[in-house]
């Protein structure tokens, strides 16, 4: 039951992200070079024109296309438990990295990634499915802080 208000007379509500596809130009050299630097296990497809990568209640697809170049702020974030050892992980899969405070790099077709750490945003994972991924995360204070603000923690 939708309990939101709608103040617009019922315009849908934005939730969530379900999954991020990006285009890759070989599958099966994506999966190996994100296997280089994450800990994953695969959700589906066939390796070969599309993979899909679990993220526990959502999930990262990897679909074979075009290598094109990508435009310079598109990117998206993804989460891990620690961040502290993605850097030489990435490096030596061959990640390009870009220059500012935030862990930014790019994927060999172009895809631009940012890594940030679960206990430094508000994005949560429900205790039942942080279960089911076999982790146990908390917040940071400052990330506890911006949930309160927002009555939601």
């Amino acid at each position: 039951m939708d309990t939101a208000k709608k103040d617009d007379g019922g315009k849908p509500r934005l939730i969530g992200i379900n999954h991020v596809a990006l285009d890759v130009g070989d599958v099966a050299e994506a999966l190996e070079f994100y296997g280089r630097i994450f800990d994953f296990t695969l959700r589906g497809g066939d390796g070969k024109s599309a993979a899909f990568i679990d993220l526990g209640d959502q999930f990262l697809a990897l679909m074979q296309g075009p290598a094109e170049e990508r435009p310079v702020g598109r990117h998206f974030g993804l989460v891990v438990d620690d961040r502290s050892a993605v850097r030489a992980r990435a490096e030596a899969a061959g990640a390009r990295f870009l220059p500012g405070r935030s862990l930014d790099f790019l994927d060999p077709w172009g895809n631009r990634i940012q890594v940030v750490e679960y206990a430094d945003i508000q994005f949560t994972k429900t205790a039942e499915v942080q279960r089911g991924m076999g982790v146990d995360l908390g917040k940071s204070e400052k990330a506890k802080a911006e949930l309160a603000a927002k009555d939601m923690s």
